[in-house]
């Protein structure tokens, strides 16, 4: 039984990010990243449509602005609320879940994808997806980066250009590089 690319990414295990399953995918969502990012503002709306039609889900009043880039659309779950500021950036290998009420500020950057730790698998294209989660009323300053598989629990703030590499617990503020807590509200 073959397996295919696309199904070892969505089980969280080693898959190779070349190939034309994926390539396709990855295209489809350029197409509608282009056309939400190329719409006038007034005709674009909180969302493109080929955009909105291509996310997981998109709660009641989520917006998007632009520019804006994600490598599937297929795994962004936005809940009501939500906004996204310009120049995010998502790499939605694996499901992002962005809770309701949550801000993120310009150009923060979401990865799910972690590349082979050994060059030749690198070469090969293998990466290996592991899932995002920021829980409902949080707030993720600009130019902060969150890496595969973290956590950011329910009314969180993580600081401008911070880069959190572990999850976040609920109500605590965390800064930094790496992203640590400097305090609870």
């Amino acid at each position: 039984m073959t397996t295919s690319e696309r199904m070892k990414m969505a089980a969280g295990e080693w898959y190779t990010c070349i190939g034309p399953e994926l390539e396709e995918l990855r295209a489809a969502a350029r197409d509608a990243v282009f056309e939400h990012n190329s719409l006038p503002p007034r005709q674009r709306g909180d969302i493109g449509p080929a955009l909105r039609a291509l996310l997981g889900a998109v709660g009641e009043g989520a917006r998007i602005e632009a520019l804006f880039h994600c490598a599937y659309g297929f795994n962004l779950f936005l809940g009501d609320g939500v906004f996204l500021n310009a120049g995010c950036t998502i790499l939605d290998t694996a499901p992002v879940r962005i809770g309701k009420g949550t801000l993120l500020g310009p150009n923060v950057q979401i990865y799910c994808a972690e590349h082979h730790r050994e060059a030749a698998g690198r070469l090969a294209g293998l990466e290996i997806a592991k899932p995002v989660t920021i829980g409902d009323n949080a707030w993720i300053g600009g130019s902060a980066v969150i890496l595969a598989g973290v956590r950011i629990s329910e009314g969180a703030i993580v600081g401008a250009g911070a880069v959190v590499t572990r999850d976040v617990a609920a109500n605590t503020t965390v800064v930094g590089n790496p992203a640590r807590m400097i305090g609870k509200h």
